[in-house]
């Protein structure tokens, strides 16, 4: 395919999913970007805007952080909060509606979880890249799937996670964009570019484990459809290892590795 879609939908269920996805990784994401007071902070794919009403608090009265967000069902959830200095606007990654006094104004801009959707992930971040100030900063955080390790492994998996990651790439997605963030960054013009990892994964017993397992149950779940409709595994093999899944996650040594992969740099004070 040409062009790329949203591989998860957009229905309640979906926006339930995410919501448990912000609870799980917002605060381990927040360690790393370091938020000042009073900055000025694009936040690009806002989903429902839970990240982006952290990012306001922390930046405080005096710093201001909006978000963009091309679903209209997104944005109308994450019209319900309020907080002094955000604000919310409907827009495509590829195109940001940003006027012409926000351009080159934020201090930090901010995409997770978009560029592995995107057709052009490097005209997004040279998007990204035009709305911030010379000397600002980027932070990227997006998955590499081949990362994911569960232990002891459930029969079938291997076969199931591969289908996955192709279930990506049949529209148009890419599921290895973790490891090439560095690489996008420096090719936009970047300086001062870093890679980390923000931890995803979680044992049994823990207090955010059986979130973990529904986030990584329906987020397969969501992609079933491309998988069947691609012949990429059969519908028994995918049956037996979502049951095998289920079977996993009630062990009492069940163990998940995952690793999100993060990217920061800096936009070049004299631009070149």
């Amino acid at each position: 395919m040409s062009a790329s879609s949203y591989i998860h939908g957009i229905n309640p269920d979906e926006q339930q999913r995410l919501f448990i996805l912000n609870e799980i990784l917002n605060q381990r994401c927040l360690e790393k970007i370091k938020i000042k007071p009073g900055e000025r902070i694009l936040d690009v794919g806002s989903g429902l805007g839970l990240m982006t009403a952290l990012f306001a608090g922390l930046a405080g009265p005096e710093g201001y952080c909006l978000g963009i967000e091309r679903s209209p069902e997104q944005l109308q959830k994450s019209g319900t909060l309020f907080r002094q200095g955000l604000s919310f606007r409907e827009g495509d990654a590829l195109r940001l509606p940003l006027t012409p006094d926000e351009v080159e104004s934020f201090d930090l801009v901010h995409a997770r979880f978009i560029l592995e959707h995107l057709p052009e992930p490097q005209k997004a971040i040279r998007e990204m890249k035009r709305a911030l100030k010379p000397g600002g900063r980027i932070f990227l955080a997006d998955d590499d799937h081949q990362a994911m390790i569960l232990f002891p492994e459930p029969e079938g998996f291997q076969q199931l996670w591969t289908a996955y990651t192709d279930s990506f790439v049949e529209v148009g997605n890419d599921p290895f964009i973790g490891r090439k963030l560095p690489s996008l960054l420096m090719s936009a013009g970047f300086t001062d570019v870093r890679n980390d990892t923000a931890f995803f994964g979680d044992v049994a017993g823990s207090l955010t484990f059986e979130m973990f397992v529904k986030n990584l149950t329906e987020v397969i779940s969501t992609a079933r459809n491309v998988m069947m409709e691609n012949n990429l595994i059969p519908q028994a093999a995918y049956d037996s290892a979502m049951a095998s899944l289920s079977a996993w996650a009630k062990l009492p040594h069940a163990t998940a590795l995952y690793p999100l992969c993060l990217a920061t740099g800096n936009k070049p004070l004299i631009s070149k």
